[in-house]
């Protein structure tokens, strides 16, 4: 984080996923995701270069929120249904 920078979300659960490939990652994701509760977040830390587009792109398709990005890091808000 740069000075001035808002601070991260808080998150309720972490997940370091390193270099997993897209296929496998969004599977786990899915998975991670629908073992909490509606409105949590998950920190996800994602080194796979493809990442960057995949887990936007992701959240858009499955109704989950994308609420900070800072590669390799991800918060993602848990869809309410």
């Amino acid at each position: 984080m740069s000075p001035g920078s808002p601070a991260p979300p808080v998150a309720d659960a972490r997940w370091n996923a390193g270099d997993l490939g897209c296929g496998d990652l969004v599977l786990e994701l899915r998975l991670r995701l629908e073992a909490m509760r509606p409105g949590q977040v998950l920190q996800l830390i994602a080194r796979d270069p493809g990442a960057l587009a995949d887990i936007p792109a992701w959240c858009r398709m499955t109704g989950h929120t994308l609420i900070a990005q800072q590669p390799p890091e991800y918060h993602i808000r848990r869809k309410e249904n």
